[in-house]
């Protein structure tokens, strides 16, 4: 199929867990942003696969029925976000060097050779976060602090139960607000991907939906999901 002018694509979807593989949560959004990009350039969706598993396991049936496709046909890989086909840099390099073309919908101007980089950028951002997240933590216990999340009295049961949800509610919906005109006013500065929303909120010390102060794209994905 290749030499004849038309660009063939394989769409790669995945979610982490099983609940969100069985309500379709994560792979519908993932399925349409990439059918909406392969019709915005004028190529041809020719076979669509998806995992329920982590991206850092590369033996992902679907992953490597992708891959397979690809080779076959000379098509482009394509998936909504990069870290949806791997999360290892290597896997991603190789499959570069190996002549699999690899796009994401969330990147329409990027090329291989811009794949690689932001690769290489987004193992070493992971890197860099989970140091700055141990170092946290350590300062945290350091410091007396209880670790694990939030341990405090939650009434299942009457009017304490209802009024606690109600709080919850509201408190909710004002961080969502909050974080609605943070990431808007970033994206009017030119802001825009995952990870560079991620580096700018954690340089804000915006507290994270968990009240952290560190930030990953996938938690920015996350919240701007909810805010849709």
């Amino acid at each position: 199929m290749r030499g004849t002018g038309t660009r063939y694509v394989v769409g790669l979807y995945r979610v982490s867990t099983a609940e969100q593989g069985q309500s379709g949560l994560g792979l519908e959004a993932q399925q349409a942003s990439v059918r909406a990009f392969v019709e915005s350039q004028g190529w041809t969706l020719v076979s669509e696969h998806s995992d329920i598993a982590s991206g850092k396991d590369d033996r992902r049936p679907g992953f490597q029925a992708a891959i397979l496709k690809c080779r076959q046909l000379g098509a482009v890989l394509v998936a909504a976000r990069l870290d949806r086909i791997t999360r290892r840099a290597h896997t991603l390099s190789q499959l570069l060097e190996d002549g699999v073309s690899i796009r994401a919908a969330d990147m329409p101007g990027a090329d291989d050779l811009m794949m690689r980089i932001y690769a290489a950028m987004a193992q070493k951002e992971r890197e860099l976060i989970s140091a700055r997240t141990k170092a946290a933590l350590a300062a945290a216990k350091a410091r007396g602090t209880a670790l694990g999340g939030d341990r405090g009295y939650r009434p299942k049961h009457g009017p304490d139960a209802a009024a606690a949800a109600q709080a919850r509610r509201l408190e909710a919906e004002q961080i969502a607000h909050r974080l609605a005109l943070e990431i808007e006013a970033l994206r009017d500065q030119g802001v825009v991907s995952h990870a560079a929303l991620a580096r700018a909120l954690t340089e804000r010390s915006v507290p994270t939906p968990r009240t952290s102060g560190i930030w990953t794209h996938t938690t920015v994905a996350r919240v701007i999901d909810r805010l849709r």
